[in-house]
Parts: C-alpha cells; sequence; structure tokens
C-alpha cells in the first residue's frame, strides 16, 4: 500500500469517525500523491462540508463522475454535497442513480436519513394533491400504508 492509499483509508475512517477537518487534511494529501476521481471525490465532499466552497465541491465530484461513471462512491459524494447545499431533491436523483450501479450501505444510509417517501397513494394524481395527501396520513396512522 504506498503513502496515498494510507492516507485514503485514515480520510475514509476520519469520515466514518465524524472528524471532518482530519479527513480534509488526509484527502488533500493524497489528492496530491494521486490525483485519481476517488480522491478528488471524497476531497470535494470535504471542501464542501468544512469550506463550504459547494461551487468547487460540484464541480470536483462531477469530474470524477465523468472518468468513472460506474463508482457509486462518486454519486454518494456529489448527493452529500447537494444535501449540503438543501438540494433535497437533486440529491435523492444522484443517490439512487449510485444504488443502480452497486448496492452501497452508505447510499442506502443517506436515502433514510433523507426519509425515503413512498410514493403517492392515487399515482395519477400529483403529491401535493389534498385527496393524495390526506389519504397518505390517514392510512399511515391507521398503519395500513
Amino acid at each position: 500500500m504506498n503513502e496515498a492509499e494510507k492516507l485514503f483509508t485514515k480520510g475514509v475512517e476520519a469520515i466514518k469517525n465524524g472528524n471532518m477537518v482530519s479527513a480534509l487534511v488526509y484527502f488533500e494529501k493524497a489528492t496530491q500523491l494521486d490525483n485519481n476521481a476517488t480522491n478528488r471525490s471524497y476531497l470535494a465532499f470535504c471542501i464542501a462540508r468544512e469550506r463550504g466552497q459547494f461551487k468547487k465541491a460540484i464541480s470536483l465530484c462531477e469530474e470524477a463522475l465523468k472518468e468513472e461513471p460506474e463508482n457509486p462512491v462518486h454519486y454518494l459524494n456529489l448527493g452529500r454535497v447537494y444535501i449540503l447545499t438543501g438540494q433535497k431533491t437533486e440529491a435523492m436523483r444522484l443517490l439512487r442513480e449510485g444504488l443502480t450501479h452497486e448496492e452501497n450501505r452508505e447510499i442506502v444510509a443517506e436515502l433514510i436519513g433523507l426519509g425515503m417517501r413512498k410514493p403517492p397513494f392515487i399515482p395519477l394524481l400529483k403529491r401535493q394533491n389534498p385527496l393524495n395527501k390526506y389519504l397518505g396520513i390517514v392510512l399511515a396512522r391507521l398503519g395500513l400504508r
């Protein structure tokens, strides 16, 4: 395992432990040593989280996605950045797209954290339609939905 891989592993562990400042440092160093798509993707999430540089983070994640469109980690990190920007709908779309490439526990956890919604009770009507809204509420309280 080379130095960049060691730094990457430490960065992922730091994220899991909630130590984002350390993760940012690890991913910055790892990216300097090996500027690969995965390092840039995680670096982008850390930059967005710790520095609030959302445009730069989105740009880095999109670059990573162009290089490796089959890697669900890039969808995860871009989805996380969109969550930080408050764009929940776009984040959910990206996270779901990431799941089509591979079953990823972290993506599933993010989707659960966002509160995956059930489809509208009457699919022909919009979600905001009062009939759909109140039928869904009543049936959920009765435990039938």
